[in-house]
């Protein structure tokens, strides 16, 4: 692999452990705040957990549009 292959697998794994460490985290909360929590907590932990849940899509679609669009060097 080329190194600029190599740098781009490299942010694509990053990225998608970051997506999948906020996913997590975001469930946790979502979970938290539907079960335990009470009152105006539980709704400011499900509100976290959305926005945690919607940046990780949004940090593992940018891993996946720079591998699915990158330009091609070999042309």
């Amino acid at each position: 692999m080329a190194p600029n292959q190599e740098d781009r697998a490299a942010t694509r794994r990053r990225r998608q452990l970051w997506a999948g460490v906020l996913a997590l985290v975001g469930l946790i909360l979502l979970i938290i705040g539907v079960t335990v929590a009470d009152g105006v907590a539980a709704w400011l932990e499900v509100l976290v957990a959305i926005l945690l849940l919607v940046t990780s899509y949004v940090v593992q679609h940018l891993a996946r549009r720079t591998t699915v669009y990158r330009h091609d060097e070999r042309r």
